[in-house]
């Protein structure tokens, strides 16, 4: 069983800067994509950033040149630093990791969310 452990949320003002961390743990084959997605009140969970174990990134057009994924490979362990943070990223964030944990079927895992609050 695979567990995904988020930290990093907090509260920061409007123009601020915040790290987000999320460590994979368990058994763990390979995890070929990790990612960040993020959940407002009273909408759906979209998709903020992702990144393969080769380095590989996406982003969502609202954080692009704002936010920064990244990984360590060696720690399955992922990164967002988020910058010019505005009120409207107000979500809880949560860790994505898709990857082969139990068999040689690839699963998705997911983080128990961190919340962070954009203070305007």
């Amino acid at each position: 069983q695979v567990q995904l452990v988020e930290s990093g949320g907090g509260l920061v003002q409007a123009g601020g800067s915040r790290r987000l961390s999320c460590a994979a743990s368990g058994t763990i084959f390979s995890i070929p994509a990790m990612g960040w997605y993020r959940q407002a009140p009273g909408k759906q969970r979209e998709l903020v950033a992702t990144i393969t174990s080769g380095g590989s990134t996406n982003y969502a057009d609202f954080v692009k040149g704002r936010f920064t994924i990244s990984r360590d490979n060696a720690k399955n362990t992922v990164y967002l630093q988020m910058g010019s943070l505005k009120p409207e990223d107000t979500a809880v964030y949560y860790c994505n990791a898709r990857g082969y944990f139990r068999s040689m079927r690839a699963e998705d895992a997911w983080g128990q969310g961190t919340l962070v609050t954009v203070s305007s």
